[in-house]
């Protein structure tokens, strides 16, 4: 279908923001223009939100918990936030995991995972995975259900979510019972038919994720490593059901789509939806662009059904 028109009047809004040649971009001016123009978190009931530090491979990880209720054995989402590997924080991301504690009704950890190119894969991954296992050692301090916990992640955090599920089953541990993987990224080779047709003019470029690729991946890394790219995994069975949610104008449509039915073939639960007429970004633009609050729903509705509630 044609794009939406609130998701086009989003796309001309960003247009304004031109960016320099990305030959002469650094990270922490990127960083710096991303800051702006940042939606409002959303004023929801919630029944806490505090900052912590937790012990990290090299060093503090900062983490935000949400809780939705202060009653004990609440099941958790671990959330890890999208930006190429090289932007976003939490506080790019506060309004997205407000939403799911809210919609949910459950306590959600925010991961700031270390970024690139200070530090490069596998970095954001042993940050991730160890801020998985710090969540399900320490039920008791955060009123929570070892039972239940999911991990989530949109773009990069995608990625990261579907890696630590990974990693998760193969260091018999912690146990992960969903997944939840809003366009996530699964092929760092960028080859995919989406960067042909959505590789321009749709906010996300084939461009920016190939400079995203050279601040992440280490020369000459092998890019079909399966924990850099898990699309190239060879054994994806015995995973956690997973929810899929693409994006129509998407460079990484076509992989998160590819991943979901890999997953499936493996035998994994899958629930894939493809949100038309959108762009990459869009399930955080919430009273924006209505398939935001779709996704949310879906994502939510996923969750809360893995969850018991």
């Amino acid at each position: 279908m044609p794009l939406d028109p609130k998701a086009k009047f989003m796309i001309d809004q960003m247009a304004q923001m031109p960016l320099p040649p990305w030959s002469e971009l650094d990270a922490v001016t990127f960083r710096g223009m991303m800051d702006t123009g940042r939606f409002p978190p959303p004023e929801l009931p919630l029944a806490e939100i505090s900052n912590t530090t937790i012990p990290g491979p090299a060093g503090p990880i900062a983490v935000r918990i949400y809780r939705a209720s202060q009653e004990p054995n609440q099941p958790v989402i671990v959330y890890f936030h999208g930006g190429g590997f090289v932007i976003g924080s939490l506080d790019s991301h506060d309004g997205t995991c407000r939403r799911l504690c809210y919609n949910v009704g459950c306590t959600v950890v925010s991961v700031d995972y270390r970024l690139a190119p200070e530090h490069l894969y596998p970095a954001a991954v042993d940050d991730s995975y160890a801020a998985t296992k710090w969540v399900a050692e320490h039920a008791d301090f955060l009123k929570i259900d070892t039972k239940r916990i999911a991990v989530a992640g949109d773009s990069a955090g995608g990625n990261l979510a579907a890696v630590v599920a990974i990693i998760a089953r193969d260091r018999s541990g912690p146990a992960i019972c969903h997944q939840l993987l809003t366009y996530p990224v699964t092929d760092m080779a960028f080859k995919s038919e989406s960067y042909t047709s959505n590789g321009e003019g749709y906010f996300l470029t084939k461009d920016m994720m190939v400079w995203f690729g050279l601040q992440y991946v280490p020369t000459g890394h092998d890019i079909e490593d399966p924990l850099l790219s898990p699309l190239y995994h060879k054994n994806l069975k015995g995973l956690p059901p997973a929810t899929v949610i693409t994006a129509e104008y998407d460079p990484l449509r076509d992989e998160g789509e590819a991943y979901a039915r890999k997953l499936e073939a493996a035998g994994v639960p899958v629930k894939l939806n493809r949100y038309e007429g959108v762009f990459h970004g869009f399930f955080s633009m919430s009273g924006a662009i209505d398939q935001a609050d779709d996704a949310q729903a879906f994502a939510a509705g996923e969750l809360k059904k893995t969850f018991g509630l």
